[in-house]
């Protein structure tokens, strides 16, 4: 038996938040639309933190404490149920030991009232009715508490969420918790309990469809529970898109709307004044990536994005209230993915955490591009699958290249590792290095316009290359490429005539005479180029005439790829193969790094990322070639807040590719805004 468990929604601030956090409060303050009456909610911004959990742990409680998570028994991927009470210090992501509960125990559901974090049920392994109760955790935890059974529910219960609502009585703040949904390792329990103590009951009132595994959230004194697990006469597991709400004041509980699928174990949370759903496992189906808003006055849901990682089953809060409020989702599971809802880990126990706060770009949650971090059409060089495919900013799949109407070049389109728009979305350039060859074609036909170099042939004389990296066409029409194994820069003209060189050949870095593996020639807004040069880790701007404009030698970077200028004395690029992690910084010509996104250990690791660019909107859009997929990253939060493909798990059906080398964006309109110099 499992369960889904919440705690910490809250309508007035109280025990379930914690205390203002300046690191958390500066991102959100400023981000996303604020939701009012007349305007649709906003989409969210999902991040995967970029620390992760000591281990993967599903079907635990969470709870906001004074600082942070407090996180309270759950699942092993051995399938062992835990007592470990740890908290999250959501600041640094240190992760410390609390305390252990009385008995171990997955399934349950936990709750704050007073000065005591209570847990409700569980399983332990079967189906228990105990009430364990531990002061609740602070930051730093003392790492000594033990918990104790302070109480039993009515009758056995887990698969349980609990719900709580603060209000003034009397001039003093009480918080009652809301029990909703679970199962009696027979039944499927209908009754919503309601405790203010944590160990005496009364009823709030009865669900009309019996569900387990709800997602549950509270909002204007109300409790609404979306989908669950429903009871079936087969084996076949069954689910319910219902919206149920129950009004405490009325004991009545009603079927208010329904959800787009039916579905259980998601994660629900209330972010300024709106209630959103996110993930959840669909029976028979795919674990979910769906980001839904709930609107009480149309009973609509409305997409509000996609998570980074499908997840269901996770321990779930929201920390803080009002502006400031951010989601949170702990560990979890994923069952199966497919399509455009696959993303992250691909299957098996979770050891990440992922934020939810109002997204500060795509549109509101409604619209096509709710949510996403990106217009118009992603080009990705799919290099492992030796194809181009084109994306749409909902993730699926609109184009493809070579395919049965679109055959390859003569010599085979083999190793595409970088792609790039030119002339205003209607052609592509792409290097295929180890094929040693440059190829434009017409976009979207595919028909060939252009190519140079001898397929499968490496050569150093006139109309070879060898291992040609970043081809660009320039608007001139010359193609400028990193000729790497022949440690030169080239331009190219359009009757295949190279009309200058950076560069002699030799492997060394000497500039302006010679360098030393060049894997990068990116064309700048004054027609100079940014050279990166592998051995070494040298970053060169140099005119197209072979005049040396600076270099500056990356002494902390172990393999310097794909350099992009971002302001007048600001760049950006990856390392893509250093000593443990891939990396992405941003650096000045004196070689200082301003900013490094360094993830080590987790679904947040980079691994060979190859190429990083800035999207219109801040973001950095980054191929992690070597964990199967591309990521955006958000540097205010240190996030992945989304990403195309399965971790570590290459293929080429839809959502998923293999050693991803190269990207480009084209706005509807034909502009490529991460080199207008060049599309």
């Amino acid at each position: 038996m499992v369960a889904v468990t919440l705690a910490g929604v809250i309508i007035s601030l109280s025990g379930g938040g914690v205390a203002h956090n300046p690191k958390l409060s500066t991102h959100s303050a400023s981000a996303g639309h604020r939701t009012s009456s007349a305007t649709a909610p906003s989409s969210i911004e999902a991040g995967v933190e970029p620390w992760s959990l000591s281990a993967p742990v599903s079907r635990e409680a969470v709870v906001a404490n004074g600082a942070g998570l407090t996180i309270l028994g759950g699942l092993t991927p051995q399938g062992s149920s835990l007592a470990d009470v740890s908290t999250v210090d959501l600041g640094t992501g240190a992760i410390d030991v609390a305390g252990r509960l009385a008995n171990v125990v997955h399934d349950a559901a936990a709750a704050t009232i007073g000065s005591r974090t209570v847990v409700f049920g569980g399983g332990s392994p079967s189906t228990v009715a105990g009430i364990q109760s531990i002061t609740s955790p602070t930051i730093a935890p003392t790492g000594n508490s033990t918990g104790s059974i302070t109480g039993s529910l009515p009758q056995p219960r887990s698969d349980l969420a609990v719900a709580t609502v603060s209000a003034k009585s009397r001039g003093h703040v009480m918080t009652t918790a809301y029990i909703v949904g679970g199962y009696d390792g027979t039944n499927y329990l209908p009754s919503v309990l309601a405790t203010v103590d944590g160990r005496h009951f009364f009823s709030a009132g009865t669900l009309p469809v019996p569900v387990r595994y709800p997602a549950v959230v509270a909002l204007g004194g109300k409790i609404y529970a979306f989908g669950g697990e429903t009871a079936s006469s087969g084996s076949t597991t069954t689910a319910t898109d219902d919206i149920q709400m129950i009004d405490p004041k009325t004991h009545e509980a009603t079927i208010v709307g329904h959800m787009p699928r039916s579905m259980y174990g998601a994660a629900a949370f209330v972010i300024r004044g709106t209630m959103y759903v996110a993930g959840g496992q669909v029976p028979q189906g795919p674990t979910q990536t769906e980001i839904e808003a709930y609107v009480p006055r149309t009973h609509q849901m409305l997409n509000a994005g996609l998570l980074p990682q499908a997840v269901a089953f996770g321990g779930y809060t929201t920390v803080d209230s009002g502006g400031s409020s951010i989601g949170y989702v702990v560990g979890g599971e994923v069952a199966d993915q497919s399509g455009t809802e696959a993303a992250g880990v691909a299957s098996g126990l979770l050891q990440s955490v992922i934020s939810l706060r109002p997204s500060p770009y795509g549109g509101a949650a409604g619209s096509a591009s709710a949510g996403s971090p990106y217009s118009g059409t992603l080009l990705i060089a799919d290099r492992g699958n030796d194809r181009l495919i084109a994306l749409n900013a909902a993730r699926q799949l609109t184009w493809t290249y070579p395919s049965a109407s679109m055959p390859p070049p003569p010599g085979g389109f083999y190793f595409p590792d970088d792609a790039f728009f030119f002339n205003k979305g209607t052609g592509i350039i792409s290097n295929q290095e180890d094929n040693h060859t440059i190829v434009e074609i017409a976009y979207p036909s595919g028909k060939l316009l252009w190519q140079y170099g001898h397929p499968g042939v490496p050569g150093a004389q006139p109309g070879y290359l060898d291992q040609p990296d970043d081809a660009y066409l320039l608007k001139s029409g010359i193609v400028t490429v990193a000729d790497a194994s022949n440690n030169r820069i080239l331009f190219i003209s359009p009757a295949k005539t190279v009309i200058g060189t950076i560069g002699n050949g030799v492997d060394t870095h000497n500039p302006p005479t010679s360098i030393a593996y060049p894997n990068g020639d990116t064309p700048l807004t004054d027609g100079n180029v940014l050279v990166s040069e592998i051995n070494g880790s040298w970053i060169d701007e140099y005119t197209q005439q072979g005049r040396l404009v600076w270099t500056v030698q990356m002494s902390s970077v172990n393999y310097p790829s794909d350099p992009q200028q971002l302001g007048p004395n600001l760049y950006l690029m990856t390392d893509y193969d250093p000593p443990a992690e891939g990396r992405v910084l941003e650096f000045d010509r004196q070689g200082h790094v301003s900013w490094r996104y360094a993830a080590t250990t987790g679904d947040a690791m980079l691994k060979k990322p190859s190429l990083a660019e800035r999207l219109p909107d801040g973001l950095l859009m980054v191929n992690d070639d070597y964990r199967d997929r591309v990521v955006v990253i958000d540097p205010t939060i240190n996030s992945i807040v989304w990403q195309y493909g399965l971790t570590d798990t290459p293929g080429t059906s839809p959502g998923r590719i293999s050693i991803p080398d190269g990207f480009d964006l084209l706005n509807a309109n034909g502009t490529t805004p991460t080199h207008p110099q060049t599309g």
